[in-house]
């Protein structure tokens, strides 16, 4: 596959993530109404590539679950994901990184290390290595999150095509 291919997978996959379409946690729970409609907004600002103001709309959303439901709540963990992806995309990747590993750190202790969320946490990590060419580190996260999607959807899955793409451009 052609390298360019290859970088519009990773970026399919993480958008897919960011923007929902990988379930989000039915929790008892919330960080509320408003925050949704934030994080709904900072991810229609993504799409429409208005990455300053999604930036800030992201961080309204953050501290917003923050308040609501704590430090470690994966509501906040979205937010921290949806928040990392636009400084990825603007090329902040020391912020994108902190954001993302935090985002991992709370999925994996709410959640587990085996949950689809902490799939698309190391893959949106492991993509950010990838695209500064860190494949090193890339490598170990990206055959992790495609052993979480594989043992969670099956190997037939198009998110499990999508990890072993991921995993095979390194």
């Amino acid at each position: 596959m052609k390298k360019g291919a290859t970088k519009f997978v990773v970026f399919v996959f993480v958008v897919a993530a960011f923007l929902g379409v990988l379930p989000l946690i039915a929790d008892a729970k919330s960080a509320g109404i408003e925050w949704e409609i934030l994080v709904k907004e900072a991810e229609e600002l993504y799409k429409a590539g208005n990455y300053s103001r999604g930036i800030i709309v992201a961080q309204k959303a953050l501290e917003l679950a923050e308040k609501n439901v704590g430090h470690n709540h994966p509501d906040v963990a979205r937010s921290l994901n949806v928040l990392a992806i636009l400084y990825q995309t603007i090329g902040e990747y020391t912020k994108a990184e902190l954001l993302f590993k935090r985002s991992l750190a709370i999925f994996e202790k709410a959640l587990g290390p085996n949950h689809l969320h902490v799939a698309t946490s190391l893959n949106n990590l492991a993509s950010l290595y990838y695209n500064q060419k860190e494949n090193a580190k890339a490598e170990p996260l990206f055959k992790r999150s495609l052993a979480i999607l594989e043992k969670a959807l099956g190997p037939e899955h198009l998110y499990v095509a999508a990890g072993l793409n991921n995993g095979a451009s390194l």
